[in-house]
């Protein structure tokens, strides 16, 4: 799984785009800012939008590749980041460390994914939280990105669960048009959440 991402990553062009999510953009834009922390950030184009508004950004993925493409994008738009080289399972989650968390197109099996959420929603600081963005499990109908194994895939039932310690804001699946990059490209349905940790 590593070599398929470093293989895909190493493309000369960035293959998500260097714009940010759009969704991601939109919540992010109601916060005031902190400290962020972007799982299975890629080429980082999130990290690097979250630090031209002011961010303390922290990402990390299991792609050295997509680092290196992360950090030139940081350069070339005079901000810094903090990237770390880790898999889901590896990262150290730090205690009520951040402010908010983007899981964007974060997908991972199912046999590990509650205890990461669980992880998530731990290094919250109160009132932090957490933007979600990723494929629907109805998106196997589609051509325009995501894993095609259902069980990498999400659905609104399993992220209320899996997140019902958050005051949930908003919880829904959408059927959009993706235009980032050549990878995400095309109609699409995902789901979105956002959410908020108590004081």
């Amino acid at each position: 799984m590593k070599e398929k991402w470093n293989e895909r990553y190493s493309a000369p062009e960035f293959i998500y785009g260097t714009e940010p999510n759009e969704f991601f953009k939109q919540q992010l834009n109601k916060l005031t800012y902190g400290r962020l922390l972007l799982p299975g950030e890629g080429e980082g184009r999130n990290a690097v939008y979250a630090a031209k508004l002011g961010w303390k950004v922290d990402a990390f993925d299991f792609s050295e590749a997509a680092k290196r493409k992360a950090q030139y994008l940081a350069e070339s738009k005079n901000v810094t980041i903090q990237y770390t080289i880790a898999s889901y399972t590896e990262f150290l989650f730090p205690p009520k460390k951040y402010d908010a968390i983007g899981l964007l197109y974060a997908h991972m099996p199912s046999m590990v994914r509650s205890t990461i959420h669980k992880k998530v929603i731990e290094s919250l600081k109160p009132n932090g939280n957490v933007i979600f963005e990723a494929f629907h499990k109805d998106q196997l109908n589609y051509s325009s990105g995501g894993p095609k194994d259902p069980d990498m895939l999400y659905n609104e039932d399993e992220l209320a669960e899996d997140f019902k310690e958050l005051n949930i804001i908003l919880l829904e699946k959408q059927k959009i048009h993706l235009a980032e990059g050549t990878f995400h490209k095309g109609d699409a349905v995902v789901v979105r959440m956002s959410g908020k940790i108590a004081s």
